[in-house]
């Protein structure tokens, strides 16, 4: 199996039990707007006329967003946690 951004998505997707919405509000967080048509595209399977791959933006934005999303967001500098 080769290792694709769709793959990366979808095994974060269900190790953190996420949902469409979820995932929307996710890259939310860091100002990336995704539609849930979108996502579905980017979840069905490689021989499906309607899929679509999932570009190193996307799979970036959605990971600064899960680590706000885990961590809270970044103190500023100054600030005390």
């Amino acid at each position: 199996m080769k290792l694709t951004n769709n793959v990366i998505l979808k095994k974060l997707r269900v190790a953190h039990k996420l949902r469409d919405t979820d995932i929307v509000e996710i890259c939310a967080l860091v100002d990336f707007k995704v539609s849930k048509g979108e996502l579905g595209a980017l979840f069905r399977n490689e021989e499906h006329d309607k899929y679509m791959e999932c570009g190193d933006q996307i799979l970036r934005n959605f990971l600064n967003g899960l680590v706000i999303h885990l961590r809270g967001p970044m103190p500023k500098k100054g600030e005390k946690k």
